[in-house]
């Protein structure tokens, strides 16, 4: 029996070193060469820690004051942050003919730039706790909202994620927001440009595309998908504008989709749920799908009272 699967398994073997001789692209082997997955989450966890220094304390590092916390946490980051950078720009075609060297050189000044903007993202998160306990009755307290809103971990994660996208890290970003997406069922791509006060209220299938431009004092729920017309033309497309642009003050309700680079949201609009809309809306405009049609089986002597949803100031919902 055990010479039977031992030679079952050599022989799969052998198959599989033939098949991964034909020159296919997931065929590359490079090993210590593609960035660890792991270590860009747990880089992800800890910054996580240094944004909250009083919510996601470290518990391995045995000090009693936030200085030491935050200067061990910022050691661990930015080693292996440097680690992962230096092998991800050999992706780079500028990176090509460095050597290692000026690769980790690179990656160094690349980490320490990126490092210098959290204070701006935490002046950002801040706004979108305070936007989210605004906007949630829901929400008793900010702690709730720090700790259990998957809403508010994909915007801090997004947030993060920028910044690197914004200065040429290629991979790492995407690898921390399909993490978020992966948590909490929220995809933003980080190459998203996003304004302050920022609420994503329960989130669950949201798409937001790399284009997308996102104003201040934005809420949009469960199901919104901010996307492209069309992606045939693949490749050619790439660097294009081919999202939408969100300004200030809009609400966008589940499951609506707006598409396209050229469509601009006004500010001040509310887009009601299951709209489609591949054009520009003017500002302080509301939006709502009215070729559906809702019947009522009732009994005549308690009428439902019928409005045409245009005509109604409380149309719009809250979940």
């Amino acid at each position: 029996m055990a010479d039977s699967i031992d030679s079952k398994i050599n022989s799969l073997v052998e198959d599989l070193m033939e098949d991964y001789s034909g020159g296919k692209t997931i065929d590359e082997i490079k090993l210590f060469e593609h960035p660890e997955k792991e270590a860009v989450i747990d880089i992800l966890e800890k910054l996580r820690k240094i944004i909250y220094p009083g919510y996601f304390r470290n518990k391995k590092y045995k000090v009693y004051t936030v200085r030491n916390n935050i200067s061990m946490l910022l050691e661990d980051v930015i080693y292996n942050l440097i680690k992962q950078i230096s092998i991800v720009l050999k992706y780079e075609p500028a990176y090509k003919d460095k050597n290692d060297s000026e690769i980790a050189e690179a990656a160094e000044e690349l980490t320490f730039k990126f490092l210098n903007k959290i204070p701006k993202i935490r002046e950002y998160i801040e706004t979108d706790v305070q936007a989210a306990y605004d906007g949630d009755p829901a929400a008793y307290s900010t702690d709730e909202i720090i700790f259990s809103y998957p809403g508010l971990f994909a915007i801090l994660t997004s947030r993060i994620a920028h910044e690197l996208y914004v200065l040429g890290v290629p991979l790492i970003p995407r690898i921390m927001t399909e993490y978020a997406h992966s948590q909490t069922g929220i995809d933003i791509h980080p190459g998203t440009t996003i304004g302050k006060y920022f609420f994503i209220d329960h989130g669950t299938g949201i798409v937001i595309g790399e284009t997308t431009v996102i104003g201040n004092n934005v809420k949009i729920y469960q199901g919104v998908t901010l996307g492209a017309l069309s992606t045939r033309g693949g490749q050619k497309l790439k660097s294009k504008k081919r999202h939408p642009t969100i300004m200030d003050n809009v609400t966008i309700y589940s499951g609506a989709s707006i598409l396209g680079g050229e469509t601009v949201v006004g500010k001040g609009v509310v887009v009601g749920g299951n709209a489609f809309i591949t054009t520009s809306i003017p500002e302080g405009a509301k939006v709502s799908v009215k070729s559906q049609e809702l019947r009522y089986n009732y009994d005549s002597s308690h009428p439902v009272e019928r409005k045409e949803l245009d005509q109604d100031d409380n149309w719009y919902y809250i979940i």
